[in-house]
């Protein structure tokens, strides 16, 4: 018989996106509102997106377990 499934944690895949690599990939925090008093560079630089950090990476993909 097979084993239980793990559930996705929902929140954590709408936030994070993996790579073909397997590495995932967030958003930069800081541009969501409130932009105006925010300087033009500052706003460039949260552009994209960026890897997530390495010691984060074991307990995130714990909350990801199908590759989302």
């Amino acid at each position: 018989m097979a084993g239980q499934k793990m559930k996705t944690h929902k929140g954590a895949s709408k936030r994070l996106r993996r790579t073909g690599s397997g590495k995932l990939m967030r958003r930069k925090a800081g541009r969501r509102h409130i932009l105006t008093s925010k300087a033009r560079d500052r706003k460039r630089r949260l552009k994209g997106s960026v890897d997530v950090d390495k010691t984060m990476t074991m307990s995130l993909n714990r909350l990801l377990p199908y590759n989302t």
